[in-house]
């Protein structure tokens, strides 16, 4: 297949995961606030930070208020990272990449981009935007299993893949990046007091917490959700897991070069990380080098497959 559809499907793929990350992160984190003091210091602006979009976010607005973020997150198109900014971007591409997929693939985004384009001032009320969220969520998850149930596992399947899990996988451990909070030496005692309900927001954030009951068997505690969600093999939004499909997808596809080696390193260190114990600087120095080495796969991915590196 063409380089330039191979990067278009990959990127289609990044950007329906984007779109499906923000759309739960923002759900979960309403939930959360709504059953906590206000004094626990989990307020919107962790939803900016997660997306490492601090200078962006206070160009263009002075305080981190629900308003502000939710408007940000979802539907402000100058910021490419926004739930409409991402769908937008997936829907060019498989716009541009209809003679691959089959026609019901590109009938659920569009349809995904025209329900969000229509309803963008719903968002400010929250039982609203709750629908909307929900509605999204639905929708990619009916884009994958359209997929992965008429689309044949060949090359083209196989890029879609590749993107999706390597979106995936930085989303998770921006999503650990919050869990930070939890382990400062200086968190208040409302933080201290309400530190399983957080650990439990995080796993719902990633869709997670049934299979930590079953997987790990224990009361929540920070220790077994950091090593679940980072090394566990079998749950397909863990690090770990990421990293196995990815794998999968780069020893099926040709011309890989020395990229199967490159990850076999990487799983590795992944399952080498120490989570018992860890403090809040350690988890940030792991998490960030781990994001490193995310973005230098996928440069790698893109110097190897694409015609030019994307930098989006």
């Amino acid at each position: 297949m063409l380089s330039r559809s191979a990067e278009r499907l990959y990127w289609l793929a990044r950007y329906i995961e984007r779109t499906e990350n923000i759309a739960r992160l923002v759900s979960v984190h309403m939930n959360l606030l709504m059953d906590l003091p206000v004094g626990v210091e989990m307020g919107w602006q962790q939803l900016v930070r997660i997306n490492a979009a601090e200078l962006e976010f206070y160009a263009k607005y002075q305080s981190a208020n629900e308003r502000n973020v939710t408007h940000f997150l979802l539907t402000d198109n100058s910021y490419m990272g926004s739930l409409f900014s991402s769908l937008s971007a997936a829907r060019e591409n498989i716009r541009t990449s209809r003679d691959l997929l089959p026609d019901e693939a590109w009938e659920q985004v569009n349809e995904m981009y025209l329900f969000v384009k229509n309803n963008i001032e719903s968002i400010h009320n929250r039982s609203n935007r709750a629908v909307l969220l929900k509605e999204i969520l639905k929708g990619c998850q009916r884009f994958t299993g359209l997929l992965s149930g008429y689309m044949s596992h060949n090359n083209p399947y196989r890029f879609i893949r590749l993107g999706k899990n390597i979106e995936r996988a930085d989303m998770t451990s921006r999503i650990l990046d919050l869990a930070s909070l939890l382990l400062a030496e200086s968190r208040s005692e409302d933080m201290r007091q309400y530190e399983t309900i957080l650990w439990v927001n995080i796993l719902k954030s990633l869709n997670a917490q049934l299979m930590y009951r079953q997987h790990v068997r224990s009361s929540v505690n920070g220790d077994d959700v950091l090593n679940f969600l980072l090394q566990n093999t079998d749950l397909p939004r863990s690090i770990g897991c990421c990293l196995v499909n990815i794998a999968a997808c780069i020893n099926s596809l040709p011309n890989s070069d020395g990229l199967p080696a490159e990850l076999v390193k990487l799983e590795a260190h992944v399952q080498a990380i120490e989570t018992k114990g860890t403090t809040q600087v350690q988890l940030r120095s792991i998490l960030d080098d781990l994001q490193n080495k995310l973005g230098e796969l996928h440069n790698k991915i893109a110097d190897n497959w694409f015609l030019r590196s994307s930098a989006e």
